[in-house]
């Protein structure tokens, strides 16, 4: 089972999500986000008090679906918070390749993501970014093009799809 949860910035997504695994006895934050400042580190710390303390957590900017994908973790419900800082990670992580390599790596590896979620039940966060404008530079929009791919084919693999607007889950996915 797959539930994508998507949104805009502040939209509520997050807490959605939490809301909805708090059912769960076994839950795993996977966390892709990393500490490379003050202010992230506040952003992390906000999130950490939000979350139950019985929840474990596993902090993995990189290979996301190698988590999702161990045995160990078959009885939990994976939550992964969230896919957007992750798809940011792989492209800087690949940054010194051309721009189509970069696309083509970063959406093996969702495509490597829907293929360790069979089987498991997945809760991920991801954002909206592409009902902005355009961006100014080639890499801004290089991450918007992979993220909007990335997420249609999350949503492709989903059984449920959720929008959050102003702190309002809507569902607009079921299968």
């Amino acid at each position: 089972m797959l539930i994508l949860i998507i949104g805009g910035a502040r939209s509520g997504k997050s807490r959605f999500a939490q809301e909805l695994c708090k059912a769960y006895e076994k839950v795993v934050y996977l966390a892709t986000c990393e500490n490379i400042d003050e202010e992230m580190a506040e952003r992390i710390a906000q999130h950490k008090r939000n979350r139950p303390d019985n929840w474990q957590t596993i902090e993995e900017p990189i290979n996301v679906a190698d988590v999702v994908a161990r045995d160990e973790l078959a009885e939990s419900l994976i939550l992964i918070d969230c896919i957007t800082v992750w798809i940011g990670n792989l492209c800087h992580y690949h940054r010194d390749l051309p721009a189509k390599e970069i696309q083509a790596t970063a959406l093996r590896e969702v495509e490597r993501l829907v293929a360790a979620c069979r089987g498991k039940r997945v809760v991920a966060v991801t954002n909206e970014v592409g009902s902005g404008i355009v961006p100014e530079n080639a890499l801004a929009r290089l991450f918007r093009d992979i993220h909007g791919l990335a997420n249609q084919t999350l949503a492709r693999a989903a059984e449920q799809v959720y929008i959050t607007v102003a702190g309002i889950p809507i569902e607009i996915k079921s299968t």
